[in-house]
């Protein structure tokens, strides 16, 4: 399930097969000329495996709006923002919730959220659908999926 209407008027009636929640955490910077490129690279990657992911565990898992961020943000601001964001969603109550990211400085603050940190090195910048990248995709995927069913 994705974080849209028609999503979210079954979500009312499968509510209790659906345990767990993904949010990606993106980072954004438009005063850095230099990582614009690169940023909106990672943001199309990132989405790419969490739309994957969605697809493969539909009826288990709901993917969330992603989490945007200056990448220059204060952390502890930004995190107690996420765990605001967490605790909320716990309300439903959800078993899991897993964080997204390409972005190092959260795994190096994993212990203070209150979700699971799934942290993916980034790639270099590339074509998304070349026959390799896919692969690459597919790949870790899998490996990511395996992961979230490790959890329940």
């Amino acid at each position: 399930m994705r974080w849209r209407s028609s999503d979210l008027t079954k979500y009312g009636d499968s509510k209790q097969y659906i345990d767990t929640i993904i949010i990606p955490l993106i980072p954004f910077q438009m005063s850095h000329n230099e990582e614009l490129e690169k940023l909106a690279f990672q943001s199309e990657l990132l989405n790419i495996f969490t739309s994957e992911i969605e697809k493969e565990l539909a009826g288990r898992i709901m993917l969330m709006p992603a989490y945007s961020y200056l990448k220059s943000a204060d952390i502890e601001t930004e995190i107690n923002r996420i765990n605001g964001w967490i605790t909320d969603i716990k309300e439903q109550p959800f078993a899991n919730v897993f964080l997204f990211t390409l972005d190092a400085t959260w795994k190096k603050k994993e212990q203070t959220l209150d979700g699971h940190m799934l942290w993916l090195p980034s790639v270099q910048l590339g074509d998304l659908q070349s026959k390799e990248m896919r692969a690459m995709i597919r790949d870790q995927v899998n490996q990511l999926i395996e992961l979230i069913r490790s959890y329940w």
